[in-house]
Parts: C-alpha cells; sequence; structure tokens
C-alpha cells in the first residue's frame, strides 16, 4: 500500500468541497461557458452539416456544452439541476487547460493561445490539446452515434487541425474506423446511461473505462510534443496520465463541485525549470501537496513496473472497498489538512 500516500495527496482536494462556495452553480462552469455555443444551430452548417473548429477554444467548449445539456435528463434521478453529471470532468479539466495556458503554442512559433495574440486559438503543437482532443470528439460522436444528441451521424463533423491531420478523426464514422476500440467504450457508456436500471456505480465505471482506454491508448502518439515543455511540465504531464489510472479504478465521481474543487490542487500555470514541489513559492501548500504526490505516485508506479496498479486494481474490486478507502483519504485529511497543507 505504499503508493496510498501520494494518492492521498492527489485526492485530498476531493475531500474539501465547501458547498457553501458552491451555493451558484454557475460560479464554477468553466471558462468562456456561457459563451460557448449551447446548441448545434449555433454552429454553421454546410452541405446539411453542422461544422464544428474544435481548435477555437469556445467551439470545442460548446462541444462539451451541448453533450452535457443532451445527457441531463439521464442524471435527474440522482440530483436535480445536472450537477451530478459524471461528463463535467471532461469541460472542467479543458477550462483548467486553458486557464493556465496549457493549450497554447509551446513552441513559441505562433501567437496561437497566448493573450498577446490569438487567445481563444488551441495549438495542435500542444500535448494537453492533442490528448484533450480525443476526450471531446471520442465521447461527443459516441454519444451522436449512440443516438442521444438528436442528430444523425452524418450530421457533424469537426474541422482538421493546420498540421498532422492523419493523427485526427473528423465524423463519427472516421473515428470508428481509426479507433474502434475507444469508440466501442464510449459507446457503451452511453448505452448504460440510457438504461433506467443503471446505477451512479455503473455509470462511473463505464467512464472510467472509456476514458482510461481513450489516454492509454493515445499517451505514444504525440510524445514528440513533449519536446517543447520544460522537465517540470514533462513530468507532471506523464505523472497525471499515470495518476488517472489509479483515480479511474477509484471511480472518483467527476461531477460539478467535486471536479471543481479537485482542480485547485493542481498547478495554476505552466511548470518551468526550477519548480519543485513541494517549494514552489507561488502555489499553495495544497497545490505542493499534490504535485509531490503526483510525482512519488509515478516513481512508485514506474519502480514496480506497474505492479502497483495491478494490486491497487485488486484491491478495489468491490464497491465497499473503494468506499473505505474514499473514507480512509477523508480521514487522512482531517488528520493532517492543518498541519502539512495549511489552509490554502
Amino acid at each position: 500500500m505504499a503508493f496510498l500516500p501520494p494518492l492521498a495527496c492527489i485526492l485530498v482536494g476531493c475531500f474539501s468541497v465547501s458547498l457553501a462556495e458552491a451555493s451558484n452553480l454557475s460560479d464554477i462552469y468553466p471558462p468562456l461557458w456561457k459563451e460557448s455555443p449551447g446548441q448545434f444551430s449555433d454552429y454553421r452548417m454546410e452541405n446539411g452539416k453542422y461544422i464544428i473548429d474544435p481548435w477555437v477554444y469556445p467551439e470545442r467548449m460548446g462541444i462539451y456544452k451541448i453533450l452535457l445539456s443532451q445527457t441531463a435528463r439521464y442524471f435527474e434521478k440522482f440530483a436535480p439541476g445536472n450537477e451530478q453529471n459524471i461528463l463535467w470532468g471532461l469541460p472542467l479539466q479543458h477550462g483548467w487547460q486553458y486557464s493556465t495556458g496549457r493549450l497554447a503554442d509551446p513552441s513559441h512559433r505562433t501567437d496561437c493561445g497566448y493573450e498577446s495574440g490569438d487567445h481563444s486559438c488551441i495549438s495542435v503543437d500542444s500535448w494537453w490539446a492533442d490528448m484533450n482532443y480525443f476526450l471531446c470528439a471520442l465521447p461527443f460522436f459516441a454519444a451522436v452515434d449512440s443516438g442521444i444528441m438528436g442528430i444523425s451521424s452524418d450530421q457533424v463533423m469537426l474541422l482538421p487541425p493546420p498540421k498532422d491531420q492523419t493523427k485526427f478523426c473528423l465524423t463519427v464514422a472516421t473515428c470508428r474506423s481509426s479507433f474502434p476500440e475507444m469508440m466501442r467504450k464510449w459507446n457503451a457508456f452511453y448505452q448504460h446511461l440510457k438504461l433506467p436500471s443503471s446505477s451512479f456505480e455503473d455509470l462511473l465505471k463505464y467512464l472510467w473505462a472509456a476514458h482510461s482506454s481513450t489516454l492509454e491508448s493515445l499517451h505514444k502518439t504525440f510524445e514528440d510534443r513533449l519536446e517543447y515543455y520544460s522537465e517540470p511540465e514533462v513530468h507532471f504531464g506523464k505523472s497525471w496520465t499515470e495518476a488517472v489510472k489509479y483515480i479511474g479504478v477509484l471511480r472518483f465521481p467527476t461531477n460539478l463541485t467535486l471536479t471543481h474543487e479537485f482542480q485547485k490542487c493542481v498547478p495554476p500555470r505552466m511548470l518551468v525549470n526550477g519548480d519543485r514541489a513541494p517549494f514552489i513559492s507561488d502555489f499553495t501548500k495544497l497545490q505542493n501537496g499534490v504535485l509531490f504526490g503526483l510525482n512519488l505516485l509515478y516513481e512508485v508506479d514506474n519502480s514496480t513496473g506497474s505492479l502497483s496498479l495491478t494490486i491497487w486494481k485488486i484491491l478495489m474490486r468491490t464497491q465497499a472497498a473503494r468506499k473505505l478507502v474514499l473514507e480512509v483519504l477523508k480521514i487522512i485529511l482531517e488528520n493532517y489538512n492543518s498541519t502539512f497543507f495549511g489552509n490554502n
């Protein structure tokens, strides 16, 4: 259980939720949520197809906004107001990438994504943007394919990036043919979403299976992008990808308020050479602690050849075990939050 302490550092933010702070849910939506398209008719149409440019931040965010809107009815049985929709994790993560500058051109060859240039531009050279593309396009197209979006599979397409177009799929058909296994898992999630008998735990199981499969299948595809980043940022990106596997096994509930609170714990800017957790001066103690935990978990995973993940999966096979670990993590927070992480 050597990986429990670093996992506690990572998930500590899950339990710092203050519903008083989140009393107005609209206050915790991702950046430019209100300004982003909210229905297909907000996008332009050509030859009977809705055309979406996923390399413009509001247009990609609009994909999530429509997805959240169209799936809201399936989460009403869990809570009103769509707050318990577990797809919230996707747009909130994208919003964090935008606000921290991770969607900008890391090569600095263009002004794409920078406030001094086109801030709404999403750079195809960004590792974060490319990985996020598939956590946007695949769940979106799978939702269309499953019939819950109100349009047919041939009625929408995404515009290609300015380079490396062959690495991306742009329609339901091309995503299905190029990434059949990932599309199958996202479709499985939506098929269970439509079942009245599906529990919240069931939905988390299928969501995390699809999410983890997407990252696992694609992380090597865009490794060349990492050459543009500082060593600490590269390490963080790799650590984050590994940590998601453990969080997915735990079936962390990616609803609106929990995900919003969780994101207070992750780096609020790009990491630069010289950044070393837990001693980064402009990070909160909590952010330093979580980053330190991410790095430690990554080292444990590497040193054991992912044996730690295998053991974690065995231990977390039952809902009772997962609930127990969440309670243990909550106790760790209550005991050490004030002394180790401080009040920030």
